[in-house]
């Protein structure tokens, strides 16, 4: 879904509405697990500390988990807590049999490797797709589990165009979570695909180029518009909070592009928010709802309403 603004070219591409959609989906699924399997999808979450940015989104999944009928079970850390203990938290979830994705919401204090966690977690279960093992698999073309974001991303993209094939995709940023598993994804898609980052010169010539543009940097409005391909498809992935302190707009959230002037030029663009935003949501309960089923042996439901 999308829409348009009088004054600009681009059409807005609408994530809180597509992930509604993606949302009523996982619902009506979920419902027919419990009625004929007896089966409660369930998502543990783990936060260690009180960063208020992962408070926020925790209790946001956990909200939607609610909404689409599945379980959610919160552990709450401190933040000085040892890495042995985190690892002994998620060692009990990996045997819990009643759980059937885990998420350690991210980041971490600096006194735990967030890898040496990652590799501890049971794959299967490894709701984000970090594991070394579901990485690998992701590039291999086998099946595991995907990120969250990328996935959102992809679906993003496939609203505006189903057909891929052939379009030249640059993802800027080149993290585990967001940007690798995006550029596989479009690969799979017969993208031709770059991965721009810190060290890539000549940027905004690089940018230029593309059909297919996701920002992924965490560095406010850094992509001007001028850096657009005209009619091109800009999915934003950043979300940054503006500093007075830099004599920037008090509190005001913006992406990695700047909008006002890419909405001038490119073809269709996310907002900040309410564009992959919700997206990333939607679309870790729709893990979710895969790991149950594929850790309870449990054929995935057919949506009723589906075309």
């Amino acid at each position: 879904m999308a829409d348009e603004t009088p004054g600009q070219s681009a059409t807005i591409i609408d994530g809180t509405a597509i992930a509604a959609r993606v949302r009523a989906s996982i619902a009506r699924r979920t419902a027919i697990l419990k009625a004929e399997f007896d089966l409660t999808p369930t998502l543990a979450v783990v936060l260690v500390g009180d960063d208020p940015a992962s408070k926020i989104y925790v209790g946001m999944k956990t909200k939607r988990a609610a909404e689409v009928g599945m379980k959610a079970r919160d552990i709450d850390m401190a933040a000085s807590a040892a890495q042995g203990q985190l690892i002994g938290v998620i060692e009990e979830l990996n045997a819990d049999k009643d759980v059937q994705a885990i998420l350690v919401q991210m980041p971490l204090p600096d006194q735990i490797d967030s890898d040496e966690v990652i590799d501890v977690l049971d794959p299967a279960k490894d709701v984000d797709g970090l594991h070394v093992i579901n990485a690998g698999l992701l590039v291999s073309g086998r099946v595991g589990v995907v990120p969250a974001t990328p996935l959102g991303c992809l679906a993003l993209i496939k609203s505006v165009t189903q057909d891929l094939k052939g379009l030249e995709a640059l993802i800027v940023g080149r993290s585990n979570l967001v940007g690798k598993p995006i550029a596989q994804l479009l690969l799979r898609e017969h993208c031709t695909v770059t991965t721009a980052h810190s060290r890539t010169q000549d940027l905004d010539a690089v940018c230029r180029r593309a059909d297919i543009l996701i920002a992924a940097v965490g560095q406010p409005e850094m992509i001007r518009g001028d850096w657009i391909k005209p009619g091109a498809i800009v999915i934003d992935v950043g979300i940054n909070r503006l500093d007075p302190e830099q004599g920037q707009e008090k509190g005001r959230l913006v992406g990695d592009v700047h909008f006002a002037e890419a909405t001038q030029v490119a073809g269709a663009i996310t907002p900040v928010p309410k564009g992959v935003g919700p997206m990333t949501i939607a679309c870790l309960l729709q893990n979710t709802l895969a790991l149950a089923c594929r850790n309870t042996g449990v054929p995935m439901p057919k949506d009723p309403e589906a075309e």
